[in-house]
This record gives C-alpha cells, sequence and structure tokens, in this order.
C-alpha cells in the first residue's frame, strides 16, 4: 500500500468534506420543490417548475452557426405557450383563427391529434397564453377566458370542462388569464382570483371544487403560474395575485401569508422562485425584485423581507442554481444578471443579452431573449460566459416570451407560429466512457 503523509490525507478529507457540503446545500433547492411524479417535462417549466434540468452530456459549446435543428413545425398559430413532453408525445397551443387549439405531435414533429378550448383570445396582445400539463394519461389546461380543460391526452377527446370566471365569479384581466396549470396528486389548481376564491383546488377526475383560499379583498388573479414545496412539514403552494405574492396550504387551501406585489398595471407575470427556506417575488415598476425568508411562527408561517434587487422580470422568472439567482430585467436593467441569493448582491451582469427566459442544464443557461436571440450561458466566478448564439429568426422580433424547453438532448425553442427542434446533445464519440455507461 502506497504511504500517504497525515497532510495529504487530511487535505483530501476536508476536499471531500467540503464537496460533500456543497452538493448537499446546492441540491436542497432541489429537493424542497415537489416534483411532478410524471417523467420527462410534463408541466410549465419542467418536472420541479424551476427551469432546471437534470441532463448531462450536452454540447459545452455551440458552432457559429448554433447547434443542428432537427425539425421544426409550423401553423401553430399566434401565442408564446411553451411545449410539454411526456413519452412519445409533444403537446403545445395556439391561437389559430377564432378557437384556442390544442396539438399534439410525436417526437419527429408531425401531428396526431389537435382540438379546440374555447375561443381565442383577440384582446391586447391577441395569442395563447398557457402551456398545458399532464398527469395519469390526462392532458389539463386553461384558455385565455378561463375555460378549463381535461382532455384523453392519447385521443384529445374532452372528459369534462369547466369555467373558473363563471364558477367563482370572477373577471377576466386586461391581458388575460395566462396560467399553466398545477396538478397536485388528485387536485388541480387555478387561480380565478374572484370574490370567492382566490385560489381552488379542483378534483382533475371530475372538475368538481375540492377547497378554496379566502379572496385577498378586490384583488383579481394576475398572469402567474404556482410552484409546489415543502417547508416545514407542510406542503406549500405560492403564487401571485393582482397586488401580493401570497403561500397557501396545498391540502387544505389556507392562506399562510401575503407580501406586497403591487404596480400600476396589476400585472405579476414571473413564477415565484423558492429555495433554502427563501421564496422570491418580483413585479415591475414597483417592488421590483424582493426575497423573503420563511419562519415557522406556531402554526403559521411568518416571512421576513430579507433584500430587494432593481431586477424588474416580467415573462422571464428566474433560475436558482448553486446560490445564484439569474434572471434578466425589462424595463430599466433590461439585460442578465447573477444575484446571490443569500444577500441580493449582484455577483455580475450580462448586457449582451436583453430580457428573456432561461432554464438550466448540464452546467450551462439556454437563454431565449425577446429579440430572438438564443445563447448558451455557462456561469464562470467572474461571470457569464457566451458559449455560443444564433439568431431564432430572420425576421426582426420584439416579443419572443416562449420559455425555452430542454429534454432528452433536445431544445425546443417556439416563437408563434413555429416551434423548432435543435439537438444539443454531445457527440457520442466524445463522451467518457463512464457517461456512455450511465
Amino acid at each position: 500500500m502506497r504511504f500517504q503523509h497525515p497532510k495529504i490525507i487530511m487535505r483530501n478529507v476536508l476536499y471531500i468534506s467540503l464537496c460533500f457540503s456543497f452538493l448537499v446545500t446546492s441540491s436542497r433547492a432541489v429537493a424542497d420543490l415537489i416534483a411532478s411524479p410524471e417523467p420527462d417535462w410534463p408541466q410549465w417549466r419542467g418536472p420541479r417548475r424551476d427551469g432546471i434540468s437534470d441532463e448531462k452530456g450536452l454540447l459545452s459549446s455551440w458552432p457559429p452557426e448554433g447547434p443542428k435543428l432537427i425539425w421544426k413545425i409550423d401553423g401553430l398559430g399566434k401565442g408564446w405557450s411553451s411545449p410539454i413532453i411526456v413519452g412519445e408525445r409533444l403537446y403545445i397551443t395556439g391561437d389559430a383563427g377564432d378557437d384556442l387549439v390544442i396539438f399534439a405531435f410525436d417526437l419527429d414533429g408531425h401531428i396526431q391529434w389537435k382540438v379546440k378550448n374555447g375561443r381565442a383570445w383577440k384582446g391586447s396582445y391577441p395569442g395563447a397564453r398557457a402551456c398545458g400539463a399532464y398527469s395519469d394519461g390526462r392532458l389539463y389546461h386553461m384558455n385565455a377566458h378561463g375555460r378549463t380543460v381535461c382532455l384523453n391526452a392519447v385521443s384529445g377527446e374532452e372528459l369534462w370542462a369547466v369555467d373558473i370566471l363563471e364558477r367563482f365569479e370572477a373577471d377576466n384581466i386586461t391581458w388575460a388569464l395566462s396560467e399553466c396549470l398545477l396538478v397536485d396528486g388528485s387536485r388541480l389548481i387555478v387561480t380565478p382570483g374572484g370574490p370567492k376564491a382566490l385560489m381552488a383546488a379542483l378534483d382533475k377526475r371530475s372538475g368538481r371544487t375540492v377547497w378554496t383560499t379566502e379572496p385577498l379583498g378586490d384583488d383579481q388573479t394576475s398572469h402567474c403560474s404556482p410552484i409546489l414545496f415543502r417547508f416545514a412539514g407542510r406542503r406549500i403552494i405560492a403564487s401571485c395575485s393582482s397586488a401580493h405574492g401570497f403561500g397557501a396550504d396545498a391540502d387544505t387551501g389556507e392562506l399562510l401569508w401575503t407580501v406586497p406585489l403591487k404596480n400600476p398595471y396589476g400585472t405579476n407575470v414571473s413564477t415565484p422562485i423558492y429555495g433554502s427556506d427563501c421564496i422570491y417575488y418580483v413585479t415591475p415598476y414597483a417592488e421590483n425584485g424582493r426575497a423573503y425568508r420563511l419562519h415557522t411562527e406556531g402554526r403559521g408561517i411568518r416571512v421576513e423581507h430579507l433584500w430587494t434587487h432593481p431586477l424588474d422580470t416580467v415573462t422571464g422568472s428566474g433560475v436558482l442554481v448553486d446560490g445564484t439567482l439569474f434572471s434578466a430585467g425589462y424595463s430599466r436593467p433590461k439585460h442578465w444578471f447573477g444575484v446571490d441569493w443569500q444577500t441580493g448582491r449582484t455577483k455580475y451582469e450580462l448586457k449582451d443579452l436583453t430580457t428573456g427566459a432561461a432554464i438550466y442544464a448540464d452546467g450551462r443557461l439556454y437563454c431565449l431573449d425577446e429579440r430572438g436571440t438564443v445563447a448558451l450561458l455557462r456561469p464562470e466566478p467572474d461571470g457569464l460566459k457566451i458559449e455560443g448564439q444564433f439568431r431564432l429568426s430572420a425576421k426582426r422580433l420584439r416579443d419572443a416570451w416562449a420559455h425555452p424547453v430542454l429534454l432528452d438532448g433536445r431544445l425546443y425553442l417556439r416563437y408563434h407560429d413555429t416551434l423548432w427542434c435543435y439537438d444539443v446533445k454531445e457527440p457520442v464519440a466524445k463522451l467518457g466512457r463512464s457517461t456512455i455507461l450511465r
């Protein structure tokens, strides 16, 4: 046996301990979020609704023209919804003519079925808003007018439908309902924001009401989509109304906390972000980005304001990775930031891209900015390094707001009528033996 000096042994032990500590800390935020039991990318922003993929073996950089295009689909209509993918099916929505249409494709881009879910949105910013959610062989979707539908995911057959605005006596909002539905076990979560319920749980098999969350004064709903996580032994849903960020008990609907989140337009769009017992909400033109620490207080939960950052994100939300929040501003700081999750300190900025959305996988951020620039970013200690970028369209774009999706080495990007599918997997010849075997 080879002799090692005691100092070397101690150094190795310390290194292993630090690595283990880092892994525990960095994975805690992911562990606290409650993932869908379904495989693949079954809902808004992925399995945990956090914009993070666990995939490995992806390209570390892109050629100047971008990664290889596998296929593209045209004819989806107007809309900003992202696809969801389960098994051999991809589901996406679009406003085509007078109708909201839900499309099902196979993974080669061939149409399997399409069905209508009520009327298209013809008001300000016309187009489909929300993506679907998959659970137990069924597909759930809410259109811009509140029509919430349950479909057989194989055939597209409608199994039930509920008008949540009518049921809860709520009004539609200026830029229409945009909530990407959350399935929690046997329940489907909706946020009507009316005088009868801020939030409600429906039985996912029948559509009947299971519980409701008390209204927040005259708050309406907004464009936010909720997250689900564990804290202090409770399962909690966090989302936003037109004037508040809030948390509710996922099993009873009990309102647990509210924080101010009001701007002149009543528009809270970005999904909240949770990690390390902290919740982050963002609204433009007012409070901007705010982090709160959660504390237990008797049977309740108290929130403590930690920090505020000038981020004024609208459609992009953000991604929390290893203690850094990656997100882009909207109007004033209209570029990308890395923000320390515990202090709110700006660690670095990237001004090469404008506001947009990102997902994270295999040590890289996959960004789509609103002008249609797609970029691969590598976080480094002193900044974000661009490892490749290309234009999604030769046209001048200003509203490329759909969030990227990444699954099985394929990057899916949507701009209104078109969905592109790119190969971002590292060629097998370049992968190590352990990666191939895994």
